[in-house]
């Protein structure tokens, strides 16, 4: 007879389970076997998820330099032709000069501002991709204070009028640490598109609330909406919903939220409805996080 003791983990905090019991010498030294492979089985386990999760980590990274390779790629070919493009339109003369016929100008006028709206996309997506790996500044930022500006900025781009709610009892809002300028942009773009894709009657709010450590904001509206098959990539470089293409927009400025907002150790998600309106939810740290 040989007495066995069993030691088996307890959840992830390190404490042992020890039984022990007496039984035949045959079937302890079978039991110790199988808790050699049980024990092997763990390691190998566990050996398993750190490779798996450092494959995903090395693919996610090759991934972001490919698109940064990709997006310097694109600012670079695309200088050429965009000058080229404005030599051309400075060689036919003066568009509103007498001698243009009336369909000329309009066409001239129309091509002379390609370039600028293609330099304008060139440029955020090198902003875009900068923002991936650039050092950010960590200050204590006073969302309220933020939000005033962002406000002001969307009165004066839209000529519309944004409610904002937040907390006051029993304690406002803490600040969050990080950027304030990127956090602006941010909140900015969200709040730029609730205009531009909603009329001068439609609501738009802005809520805050603290939820277990972290800063809550939602900006809402009444406006057209996104339609379904277009929410689960309006994130994305470059994407626009399919209602969307009457107003200008390059389909960048959720993603630039977007990655903003994760740089911050946040996330951002969105539920829309075509028709009825649009809520975007921000939710940043109100602690130190390091991205």
């Amino acid at each position: 007879m040989a007495v066995v003791a069993a030691a088996a983990w307890a959840g992830g905090d390190d404490r042992r389970i020890v039984v022990e019991t007496t039984v035949p010498a045959a079937l302890a030294g079978a039991a110790l076997v199988l808790a050699a492979l049980a024990a092997l089985a763990l390691l190998l386990r566990r050996s398993l998820d750190r490779a798996a999760r450092s494959a995903r980590a090395a693919a996610d990274a090759a991934a972001q330099a490919e698109h940064r390779r990709f997006l310097a790629r694109l600012d670079h070919e695309l200088k050429n032709p965009i000058t080229a493009i404005r030599a051309a339109v400075a060689a036919t003369g003066d568009p509103e000069g007498p001698a243009a016929a009336p369909a000329l100008r309009a066409q001239l006028r129309t091509i002379d501002t390609q370039p600028d709206r293609l330099s304008r996309l060139v440029g955020d997506l090198r902003k875009l991709a900068e923002l991936q790996t650039i050092d950010l500044e960590r200050a204590r930022v006073d969302l309220g204070a933020l939000l005033d500006d962002v406000v002001e900025a969307v009165a004066a781009a839209y000529a519309r009028t944004v409610s904002v709610a937040l907390p006051a009892a029993p304690w406002p809002l803490p600040a969050v640490p990080g950027d304030p300028d990127l956090l602006f942009v941010a909140l900015y773009n969200v709040a730029a598109n609730a205009a531009k894709y909603s009329e001068a009657e439609d609501l738009i709010e802005v809520r805050g609330s603290e939820q277990a450590g972290s800063v809550v904001l939602e900006i809402a509206d009444t406006g057209r909406g996104i339609p379904p098959a277009d929410q689960p990539v309006v994130f994305e470089d470059l994407a626009r919903g399919a209602n969307a293409r009457d107003r200008p927009g390059s389909g960048l400025g959720l993603a630039l939220a977007r990655t903003i907002v994760a740089r911050h150790g946040g996330d951002i998600t969105l539920v829309s409805r075509e028709g009825q309106g649009t809520r975007v939810r921000v939710s940043l740290p109100a602690h130190e996080s390091h991205a």
